[in-house]
């Protein structure tokens, strides 16, 4: 397939990306439950008293800023470093909500969200790579390639938000979980440094993974000390870590992702 010409509409995938990725997961997982939760009450004694399903309804509204957010991720002719990372954290906040609903309001459960997740975020790339011929990052330059890189990305964000809670739940706690996707994004580096595996299929791995980490890091800060958290005030939380993103955008070099032939090697 013959390369692209036109600019990525991403950006370069560099240390300062992953950062404000993990800190954007962290920020859906206490954006997401300071909405659901706190603010629609689903997990207080009261939930659903009203008719309204706090899971689903913050993913309607999550759902539909994220779709706005698209749309004008599409129309842009090009890479804008705000404009996307509002789309991530959309994304991130409406996987927390979508997952929190699939596991638990419709008893799906962890390990069978987690599973079915997974599934999708395998159809949407194997469609994405047979429409388009590649799946890398850099290739992100058409409408088609932005439609399918934003499916997937939703699909990663609320698998990676049941990931999280199926490992956190299962004994690890908040703390463990969080060491254990650590741990498992510090074994992608190291696959990426003395190996050649696909630095694309690498990539989406570790794109999947901070998603979890996040997870369990946003539920470290949030929950009860009961339950193995710090028990922070999730709009104090979330404050904090949109302020930091924030602060990182403007500090920090923000250039679109480079030729997409670099980006498949």
């Amino acid at each position: 397939m013959a390369p692209f010409s036109r600019e990525a509409k991403v950006p370069a995938i560099t240390l300062g990306f992953w950062l404000i990725k993990i800190l954007a997961t962290t920020l859906g997982e206490t954006g997401g439950d300071a909405v659901s939760m706190s603010w629609l009450g689903e997990t207080t004694p009261d939930a659903g008293a009203a008719g309204v399903n706090g899971y689903l309804a913050g993913t309607m509204i999550f759902g539909a800023a994220l779709a706005l957010l698209v749309g004008l991720q599409i129309r842009a002719r090009r890479f804008a470093p705000w404009l996307y990372w509002a789309t991530i954290i959309a994304s991130t906040t409406a996987g927390t909500t979508l997952a929190d609903f699939a596991t638990r309001s419709l008893g799906i459960g962890y390990p069978g969200g987690s599973l079915l997740l997974l599934g999708c975020v395998l159809a949407s790339l194997l469609v994405w790579y047979r429409n388009l011929g590649t799946i890398a990052a850099d290739s992100v330059a058409t409408p088609a390639a932005e439609l399918y890189y934003w499916i997937t990305i939703t699909f990663s964000q609320t698998l990676g938000t049941a990931l999280g809670d199926w490992v956190a739940d299962a004994g690890a706690g908040y703390a463990g979980g969080a060491l254990v996707f650590g741990a498992l994004l510090a074994v992608i580096e190291l696959l990426a440094l003395l190996t050649r595996i696909s630095r694309v299929v690498l990539f989406w791995a570790a794109f999947i993974l901070t998603r979890p980490l996040g997870a369990t890091v946003g539920d470290f800060l949030d929950k009860p000390f009961g339950a193995g958290g710090l028990e922070v005030s999730r709009l104090l939380a979330s404050a904090l870590l949109a302020g930091l993103i924030a602060l990182l955008i403007l500090i920090l070099p923000q250039r679109a992702g480079g030729h997409p032939r670099a980006a498949t090697r």
